[in-house]
């Protein structure tokens, strides 16, 4: 059995972007194993041909979701102070006028003080907000309002709605089509980024993603190292599944965990706050600048079940929105630096909004309609949509104004060059928060 390693020298080795791709698309495809030792051999010739992943679709687009869990009080988020129904409901937690980061053209809209970093990039013209997101028979549940958000189906039953954009991308064979892949900065994988065949890349600390075999000894090393190196042949790799197995399984848990680890490594160009959701969008930006070929990136800032001491200026709720607002302001200029701000579009939703009164604790209960970000060079800046009615509302919540899912369909047909019919089930009619395609 002949055995040899790569020549590094020679002109069919992998350029370094590829190498990385391949890597990262065999951990995730190692979840559908036949498929994926069948043609893992394949999928590496491919790539020596130099194919490039699917075709018609711009392979340095990038989409970071931001997720805030536990439901963010919109209407103190993007604060409609020209209406003295907001201060009637809310005497005690309502926004002072005064303090409100007014928007331009915003129609009596501002931000909550404590967001001066996305005043600033909406400033900067590279903030889209839509108001009244929200869908039809609203669930006030977190668990069934969030599947819903991530299924993108009312039912909140099915695959994930990033995943089925893989599913489609890929055709089922995430390692024949290495542009497509996602990565989540989470301890496990939300339902939003699981499809039928495609799983993505997990992790929270990019050195746990690694293999742990040379903690048990040291002298596992070099044996470990000589096997992950090794490039079996087509032919070899189909007449004895099982070592195909293992020698890909190492070469995975190699190139990926070393390439992500070597690029979350690297100092950032900017200084990022100290914050969970910082230091998560730190390395996001650490991976778009190694060039690891990701599409999608998935991360999660929590706490925002705001029932008691939300505060009105000041307080919980507003530590949370400055924590938001200066990470994504830091990855913003992180971006720039780079280069690659023109490459990236943000995208930040929460399961629900809160109700329009506040409750008798200083807080808000669970409620319905909230706003949404989109960020980017290539928004369509400014607020989108008339502010939902405060007066005329559904048992004490608002009416939604714009069905979510408008919104991922302008998503996938305007920046990810999806069919977003295959991904949704239906053909939504896009929002036009973009100005690109």
């Amino acid at each position: 059995m002949d055995t040899h390693r790569p020549d590094l020298s020679n002109e069919r080795t992998y350029s370094r972007r590829q190498f990385v791709r391949q890597g990262l698309v065999m951990a995730s495809a190692a979840t559908t194993l036949p498929l994926f030792l069948q043609n893992s051999a394949l999928a590496m010739q491919n790539q020596r041909a130099g194919r490039s992943s699917i075709p018609g679709v711009p392979e340095d687009r990038v989409l970071v979701v931001v997720q805030l869990g536990g439901g963010n009080d919109g209407l103190n988020t993007v604060v409609p102070y020209g209406d003295n129904a907001y201060y009637n409901a809310r005497p005690g937690i309502g926004i002072p006028e005064r303090d409100v980061l007014k928007l331009r053209d915003g129609r009596g809209t501002g931000l909550h003080p404590a967001m001066s970093g996305i005043k600033d990039l909406y400033d900067e013209g590279l903030v889209a907000i839509a108001q009244g997101v929200g869908y039809p028979n609203p669930n006030r549940s977190h668990f069934a309002s969030m599947d819903i958000w991530q299924t993108a189906d009312t039912s909140g039953v099915g695959d994930g709605w990033l995943g089925r954009y893989f599913d489609n991308q890929c055709a089922g064979a995430p390692d024949e089509h290495a542009g497509s892949m996602g990565v989540t900065l989470q301890r496990t994988a939300p339902l939003a980024m699981l499809g039928r065949s495609y799983k993505p890349i997990t992790f929270e600390d990019a050195d746990l993603f690694r293999w742990t075999g040379e903690d048990l000894h040291r002298s596992l090393v070099d044996p470990y190292r000589k096997l992950a190196e090794r490039l079996p042949e087509n032919e070899e790799l189909l007449e004895n599944p099982n070592a195909a197995f293992l020698l890909r399984t190492a070469l995975d848990a190699q190139v990926s965990g070393a390439k992500i680890r070597e690029a979350v490594a690297t100092r950032p160009l900017v200084n990022y706050p100290r914050s969970g959701l910082a230091q998560q969008l730190a390395m996001v930006g650490a991976m778009i600048r190694a060039g690891l070929d990701t599409r999608v990136y998935y991360v999660d800032h929590g706490g925002f079940d705001t029932h008691a001491g939300q505060g009105g200026a000041n307080g919980s709720h507003a530590n949370l929105l400055r924590q938001y607002g200066d990470a994504v302001k830091a990855f913003y200029q992180d971006l720039k630096a780079q280069g690659n701000e023109g490459r990236v579009l943000t995208a930040t939703f929460s399961e629900f909004g809160r109700r329009v009164a506040q409750n008798g604790t200083n807080g808000t209960d669970h409620g319905t309609a909230a706003p949404m970000f989109l960020m980017g060079p290539m928004v369509d800046p400014g607020v989108h949509g008339k502010h939902p009615s405060l007066t005329n509302l559904d048992n004490g919540d608002l009416k939604f104004k714009t069905d979510f899912r408008t919104v991922y369909a302008n998503v996938l047909e305007d920046w990810l060059r999806a069919d977003s019919e295959a991904v949704l089930g239906k053909r939504w009619r896009k929002t036009g928060l973009l100005r690109t395609r």
